[in-house]
């Protein structure tokens, strides 16, 4: 059962990517290159008209499933008790809405789909089987992280996000699982996902300012990921699911497309902004702004009514605040490569935010394939950040 969770994740998550891509070039007009150079590269227009489908999408295809579909069951409950069934074709309309306004220029993240559509097919799978409940829910939660990371090409950030986030446990019987489906969702999705990082970083220049940097930081991401987080889980608790979603999403996504026509890198689940932080360099004026409307549009199409993760979010954001705030400390120590200190600030946002430090540090290191000596400068960063938001709840 474990080997068939692990392809089911694998061809689940090679089969959305390959939606979500399908989804760019038609939406965009472009045919090969990454999705911001799509983006920049279609006329402003052509922007804001995709946007306004987007929202049209999002608040027709939400109002249509919370009215017509079954009850949605969430990963964590599914884990919990595997009694309690996640429904199939509910959650595949749920995890395809996602992908599809992702695919359109939803500012929210994609890694929620392929890990609900491989948890549905774990519970399919094990249902009918002689396996205890227990053993049920640890291949529910295996699936879900096979699925993230088939479509990142993650696999230790995959099985430690199984175990830290959804079990919450080191043990044997949930390491070997994990680590097994991981790999084999991981080496199924290379059929039709490339096998490399999912950004690039420049040459980096690491030293002794930017390890002092990571100490002092760590406290005030941890403050900003701290409200960030509990804004967006307030944007979510008051989001309409009635008829008002066949207004407030449209509205939301449009503000997205006129506000993409200055600045094409808000569009996409963070990816762009991300890319921006750790391949281009920006000017820090740029990526503050870029920051301040990325933040403000999550929350606001949070707020109308659309779905989808706050990983690559939370890691976007943490980048350009390590852009800002590292570009001003370089001004007065100078030395080490501005995408160094991107690379420490998504790392230790996405860990504070999301509250998974390990899976965070794993995370940064696969996404960007950072050289060993951004390992100190991670940890330092995600400790400070995770103890501040835990103070800050306090």
């Amino acid at each position: 059962m474990t080997v068939l969770v692990g392809l089911a994740a694998g061809v689940a998550g090679a089969l959305l990517a390959l939606l979500l891509h399908g989804v760019q070039h038609l939406a965009y007009g472009y045919h090969e290159g990454s999705f911001l150079a799509g983006v920049e590269g279609a006329p402003p227009g052509r922007r804001v008209a995709v946007m306004a489908v987007a929202g049209v999408v999002a608040g027709v295809g939400w109002w249509a499933l919370y009215r017509y579909g079954r009850p949605l069951v969430s990963i964590a409950a599914a884990v919990r008790s595997p009694d309690v069934r996640m429904p199939p074709l509910t959650t595949l309309c749920h995890a395809l809405l996602q992908i599809v306004t992702v695919g359109l220029g939803s500012p929210l993240g994609r890694e929620v789909a392929p890990r609900e559509v491989a948890s549905v097919l774990a519970g399919e799978l094990t249902r009918r089987t002689g396996l205890s409940p227990r053993q049920c829910g640890v291949l529910t939660a295996c699936a879900a992280g096979a699925g993230l990371a088939a479509v990142y090409d993650v696999p230790l950030g995959g099985a430690v996000f199984t175990l830290e986030v959804l079990l919450g446990s080191w043990a044997l019987g949930a390491v070997l699982p994990a680590v097994a489906t991981a790999v084999i969702a991981t080496v199924v999705s290379w059929a039709v996902l490339p096998d490399e990082a999912v950004y690039r970083l420049p040459q980096l220049d690491i030293g002794t300012p930017l390890l002092v940097w990571s100490v002092l930081i760590g406290p005030v991401v941890g403050v900003c990921a701290y409200w960030f987080a509990r804004l967006a889980a307030d944007a979510r608790e008051r989001a309409p699911r009635g008829r008002l979603l066949l207004v407030a999403a449209p509205a939301a996504f449009l503000v997205g497309g006129l506000l993409a026509v200055p600045y094409p890198q808000l569009l996409g689940n963070g990816k762009a902004p991300a890319e921006v932080a750790f391949e281009a360099q920006p000017a820090i004026g740029l990526a503050a702004v870029l920051l301040a409307l990325r933040v403000a549009l999550v929350l606001l199409c949070l707020r109308a009514g659309a779905r989808g993760g706050l990983l690559t979010p939370s890691l976007a954001n943490g980048a350009l605040l390590g852009v800002v705030a590292g570009g001003a400390w370089v001004l007065l120590w100078p030395g080490d490569s501005p995408a160094a200190y991107a690379v420490v600030g998504a790392g230790a946002f996405l860990a504070a935010a999301q509250r998974m430090p390990l899976t965070a540090v794993i995370l940064i290191l696969e996404f960007t394939a950072a050289p060993r000596d951004l390992v100190v400068p991670v940890l330092l960063a995600v400790a400070g950040a995770v103890t501040t938001r835990r103070l800050c709840e306090r």
